[in-house]
């Protein structure tokens, strides 16, 4: 199992001040700065766009960004997101017409690609990517809106693709997405998880730095069992 990585999502952070929000939030102990990328199109919200994840880096963030593309179709907006600063650009195969060029394409823009995968999309979807990859995101919740319930079959899915992941052999991250707090995270953990994005969980309590530590702590706690 690789380190723990916490990637708080900035859908869930003070838009009016989010270069404080996400410097206090590294501050605070997170690894990654996770992007929601919604189009109003493939899910019902829009949010943010290359020009955010640019005045990040301009703002002096040097962290990983973490984009994950919930837009149809995909290909187009790739080379901004990676030409603004994208550490790892993650995309669902719906949203793709031919899923292996646009990992291809990620790969070829000098980002890691990732795949996501919705609740209801089957695990089988990686079999024929899966060694392309350096991420694989599970959305425990149907992708479109913060604040929502964890979806507890997705613990089921993430014992299936951690197999898959480990007799594939390479490093490849599984992170999930949605819902994630410190009282479920262990459970999340121990079902296979290595990254993980929280959003109202982090930006929604007084103290970040609280929150990353007990997050990591029963972490430890269910990897060790």
């Amino acid at each position: 199992m690789q380190p723990t990585v916490i990637a708080p999502s900035i859908l869930s952070a003070d838009f009016a001040r989010l270069g404080e929000e996400v410097d206090a939030v590294l501050a605070a102990g997170a690894d990654w700065v996770h992007f929601d990328v919604m189009d109003n199109h493939y899910v019902p919200n829009l949010t943010v766009g290359p020009l955010v994840c640019s005045a990040l880096r301009k703002h002096g963030v040097t962290a990983p960004i973490d984009v994950h593309l919930m837009v149809s179709p995909v290909d187009r907006i790739v080379g901004d997101f990676a030409e603004a600063g994208a550490t790892l650009i993650s995309f669902h195969p719906e949203a793709s017409s031919h899923v292996h060029r646009t990992v291809q394409l990620i790969r070829a823009a000098g980002c890691q690609p990732g795949l996501v995968l919705n609740p209801a999309t089957p695990v089988e979807v990686l079999d024929y990517v899966l060694d392309e990859l350096d991420l694989v995101l599970l959305m425990s919740v149907n992708p479109g809106f913060g604040g929502q319930a964890f979806i507890r079959s997705a613990l089921d899915k993430l014992r299936k693709v951690r197999e898959r992941i480990d007799a594939c052999g390479r490093p490849i991250r599984l992170e999930v997405d949605g819902g994630v707090k410190p009282d479920n995270i262990g459970a999340i953990a121990a079902a296979g998880a290595d990254t993980f994005v929280a959003g109202s969980a982090i930006f929604g309590a007084p103290d970040y730095a609280g929150v990353i530590e007990r997050m990591r702590a029963e972490v430890a706690a269910a990897v060790r069992a």
